[in-house]
């Protein structure tokens, strides 16, 4: 089976420096070193890229910071500049609010097969702890057995089994489209996949389903699914519902496609290379030796 060398970790924010923070330190302590890291910035202010500089300083993997000007939620956008702007032939979309266990790297990398996608799983953290995380820096990949099961039983933690155990790559694909656990906060791609279906499709509006289209398209250009349960589980942090005034539409989009067995994104990668010719808005920043 082929395995990526380098993994590219192409994480998401926007104005969350404490969060992105959490992300970046759970990446530092990471069992598997072979990655990179891609700061895909929706247009944040000086807080983040201050944030950025400071943990470049100390990262030990390569890490950039592509930015883009805010102009509302341009996610698929800040993706898609993100994988243009990696170096790795695998690629792992992470949000900036989603802290990776210290096996996070090692497990995708035992998952990832050519021909699939790995659609990675989150626990889901309370108000209260996300609070005590950010403000006493707590670091979620050392908690206890104990620490996990006193979270879940006071309701901080949304479930604890899949931090208990770790199911081998079995039983794992899903041979027809479903909509189940598709989150692009935690999902792996070959970037020749994503490069085949030209990305994330930025013509869709406002939050909502531009990650079920990425899969829908995939999975018709022959792509199949792998769920990550038990194997890439996150520690999502808090955070408000954002506006979900187009997700109604985006997802008749959506269904349309996956009627019309529609492969290509509407506006995606293509729009962008010739910026990274010259590798528009980033910062590439050396690893600490």
């Amino acid at each position: 089976m082929h395995h990526a060398k380098t993994i590219s970790v192409v994480i998401t924010t926007y104005n969350r420096p404490d969060a992105l923070a959490a992300v970046v330190e759970g990446l530092f302590e990471q069992d598997d070193k072979g990655f990179e890291i891609i700061i895909a910035d929706d247009g944040s202010t000086a807080n983040t890229r201050d944030c950025i500089a400071a943990l470049a300083a100390r990262s030990t993997v390569p890490l950039k910071h592509v930015w883009q000007p805010d102009d509302g939620f341009r996610a698929a956008m800040a993706r898609n500049r993100g994988t243009l702007a990696a170096n790795g032939d695998y690629i792992v979309f992470l949000d900036g609010d989603c802290v990776p266990q210290r096996d996070f790297i090692a497990r995708h990398r035992a998952l990832m097969q050519p021909g699939f996608l790995v659609s990675g799983s989150r626990i889901l953290l309370s108000q209260a702890l996300t609070a005590r995380v950010l403000a006493e820096h707590i670091d979620l990949g050392s908690l206890s057995l104990a620490d996990k099961l006193r979270y879940r039983f006071k309701g901080d933690l949304n479930k604890v089994l899949q931090l208990l155990v770790r199911w081998p790559d079995a039983g794992r694909v899903r041979r027809r489209f479903s909509w189940r656990r598709i989150k692009s906060c935690n999902l792996g791609v070959w970037r020749a996949d994503l490069e085949l279906v030209n990305g994330f499709d930025e013509s869709f509006t406002g939050w909502g389903h531009e990650d079920s289209d990425l899969v829908v398209r995939l999975f018709h250009a022959g792509v199949l699914r792998k769920d990550g349960a038990f194997a890439t589980e996150v520690f999502h942090l808090w955070h408000r519902e954002a506006q979900r005034d187009q997700e109604s539409s985006n997802r008749r989009v959506v269904l349309e496609r996956a009627a019309n067995k529609t492969t290509q994104a509407v506006k995606g990668l293509k729009e962008h290379e010739h910026e990274f010719a010259g590798a528009s808005g980033t910062v590439d920043y050396r690893p600490r030796l």
